[in-house]
């Protein structure tokens, strides 16, 4: 049957990181051990403490947040003066909590460098201050052996040649050259790979808006790599990344960066760091709340579990001390570290999935096989059930302390006997319990099922995601549970009509997993149109107080015009404020087209009538993915959008069968 029209909607992350000079797998090594560092973000925004007007909520944005003129926020700088500050002091608490490695603001959105830069005087030597933090800090971690790792904003509000202005600014942009600015901004960031002995890592921000591009962004990685050949870059070096809470797109950077935000299922195949903050605010805020040490703690164990890195934000008062509630939290992780650390550094993702009393990590150990298995919820028969493992067993035993645990196969479940562990020896944050196998884990998952979409217009190509050592995956395509006598998955499966495949793990000739399943569907792509006249799309813009996509159709504009493709455009873009950009997209061939639509806030795509994308609501910068099947030539497009508040980002790429995803060139559009 051939469906016109059919619409996928899924999430879209992959990547191929670029290789350059050193293989990357050297270079990753020791931040793939770490597992744990500590973020820093310290600035002029310190000074004002989150506060102004009647404002009490504001942080490290609050240049804009509370749209402070340059001139205003520049007298910040005359009022830094951090005698308190003592970077020995600040590396020891990173170490004493089990972090491996310190990545500091260097320069943050504001403009304003805490390093002794030649090239401005916008800097930490023209506050009463007067010393080069950045010197302090790369000393101290060489001194306590932690990796130094920098932050630096590619954003700028400052700079005078840095575009786009922000909407409420009076500064005129008449003169500025972005392109001066980026000359800038390559000449600080050569001064901190060149001054300051090695660095780790160079961690980007502040890449999103649309004045920044590829071209800048490889280059500014390449001149990373040109100084220092091992530091590691993250993604947000150049444009492409989905958002701000999902994993690296483009190929230029090493790892992802979800933020506030832990995917629940990983990342698998990428590296990824969360980064996120103690309390509410990055920067400090002297009303700022905080979560519970017990919830950070179970944080660092979750994000390993699925095999990332976590990235925990401390924001200094302007004094240069930790609040005491940052200094608490650090505490309870050293407490925490300083017994199960070993479950945390150098282990991989989880091999078992999802497990309902905690988490597990692993790592191999002279040759087997360790399960750390990370106790949240004591079961109350006393019996620890590690569910489908097809491996014998060689033992376990408490983390803690070592004594030894009763364990045995129950049929290919491995059950602990926890009944009589001590009540001193369970952690409130979580008890470590190590299983050891001795063979790599057989752990008898369900098959994933892997294809770019789940419709086609002539063929699907699919695949079947890894499965433990030891395991034959049998399929089939009519719809039928798979059999031992069932075909045997060796390579990517061709459909060419619609069916239903399905997957299952086989051990020595019997079925031991669920059966997995997913319906392919042979669509009629939906038929050329006439394309518009002019070049551009028309743009409409509204104003208004929403959390949700409003009826636009049913709304006067503020204003009308064109724009050259989907985005927010090189103007400045206000706070709640609405766009409807429509007219028409040509595609070069009749294909099965997934397209992303990244935004923040809330955005839609509708092709042909048809939704395609549905990202609505309130959330920072991520993206979207759907797919859709189109005859060669135009369709009508037309993409709806809305920002509240803070960073506002809008963004379409698209990608055809087999195809990276890419930008959608101006070319593309028409309208009228």
């Amino acid at each position: 049957m051939l469906l016109a029209g059919l619409v996928l909607m899924t999430l879209g992350m992959t990547t191929t990181p670029t290789e350059t000079l050193l293989p990357q797998d050297s270079r990753m090594d020791w931040w793939r051990e770490a597992r744990f560092g500590m973020f820093i973000h310290w600035g002029l925004y310190a000074v004002p403490g989150g506060e102004w007007g009647t404002g009490t909520d504001h942080g490290e944005w609050i240049m804009t947040t509370a749209q402070i003129p340059v001139p205003e926020y520049e007298k910040f700088k005359d009022q830094f003066n951090p005698v308190k500050f003592n970077a020995d002091e600040w590396v020891k608490m990173a170490k004493d909590a089990g972090m491996k490695y310190v990545v500091i603001t260097t320069k943050h959105h504001d403009g304003f460098a805490l390093f002794d830069s030649k090239v401005s005087d916008y800097d930490v030597m023209a506050s009463p201050f007067k010393r080069d933090i950045m010197k302090e800090m790369a000393e101290a971690c060489r001194k306590h052996g932690l990796k130094m790792c920098w932050y630096h904003s590619i954003m700028d509000w400052h700079h005078a040649d840095y575009l786009p202005r922000r909407d409420w600014e009076s500064r005129s942009a008449e003169g500025a050259s972005m392109d001066r600015y980026v000359e800038y901004l390559r000449a600080q960031v050569t001064e901190l790979l060149t001054n300051y002995g090695d660095v780790a890592v160079m961690w980007f921000d502040g890449e999103w808006e649309s004045t920044w591009n590829s071209k800048y962004g490889d280059a500014l990685y390449e001149l990373c790599r040109k100084l220092q050949p091992n530091v590691v870059v993250n993604n947000r070096v150049t444009v492409g990344r989905d958002g701000i809470e999902d994993a690296t797109k483009q190929k230029t950077g090493d790892y992802g960066t979800p933020e506030q935000y832990i995917p629940p299922e990983g990342i698998p195949g990428l590296d990824w760091e969360v980064c996120m903050t103690m309390g509410r605010h990055w920067g400090y805020n002297k009303r700022d709340t905080f979560k519970t040490p017990r919830e950070l703690v179970r944080n660092l164990i979750d994000i390993a579990s699925k095999g990332g890195n976590y990235l925990l934000n401390v924001g200094p008062r302007p004094d240069g001390t930790f609040p005491q509630e940052s200094i608490d939290i650090l505490k309870n992780y050293g407490r925490w570290m300083s017994k199960f650390g070993e479950s945390i550094y150098g282990t991989v993702a989880s091999p078992l999935g999802a497990i309902p009393w905690g988490r597990c990590t692993a790592k191999e150990v002279g040759g087997k096989w360790r399960l750390y298995l990370h106790v949240f919820e004591w079961p109350t028969d006393g019996r620890l059930r590690v569910p489908l493992v097809g491996n014998e067993l060689s033992s376990a035993w408490m983390l803690e302390g070592g004594s030894r645990l009763r364990s045995r196969k129950v049929g290919s479940d491995i059950v602990i006997d926890v009944i009589d562990v001590p009540r001193a020896l369970k952690d409130d944050d979580a008890t470590v319990v190590v299983l050891e196998l001795p063979t790599k884990p057989i752990v008898y998952k369900a098959p994933r099922i892997m294809a770019e979409t789940d419709v086609f217009v002539e063929s699907v190509s699919i695949s079947v995601g890894e499965v433990s050592e030891g395991l034959d995956v049998k399929y089939t395509v009519d719809g039928s549970d798979p059999i031992a006598s069932s075909e045997t998955y060796i390579e990517p499966v061709t459909m060419k009509a619609t069916g239903v495949f399905r997957a299952r793990a086989f051990h020595n000739g019997r079925p031991v997993s669920d059966v997995s399943e997913r319906r392919f569907v042979l669509v009629e792509p939906l038929p050329a149109q006439k394309a518009g006249k002019r070049k551009g799309l028309s743009r409409s813009v509204f104003q208004g107080d929403w959390n949700k996509l409003p009826d636009f159709g049913a709304l006067t504009p503020s204003g009308t015009g064109v724009t050259e493709k989907v985005q927010l455009g090189v103007e400045p873009f206000t706070e709640y404020t609405g766009l409807r950009i429509e007219g028409t997209i040509s595609v070069e061939a009749t294909d099965v087209y997934r397209f992303n639509l990244g935004s923040d806030d809330g955005a839609r795509l509708w092709i042909d009538g048809e939704l395609v994308v549905d990202h609505d609501g309130l959330h920072s910068a991520s993206g979207k993915t759907g797919a859709i099947a189109l005859v060669k030539g135009a369709h009508t497009v037309r993409v709806d959008y809305f920002n509240k508040t803070g960073g506002a980002a809008l963004s379409l790429s698209m990608a055809g069968s087999g195809k990276e995803f890419v930008e959608v060139l101006a070319t593309a559009f028409r309208h009228g």
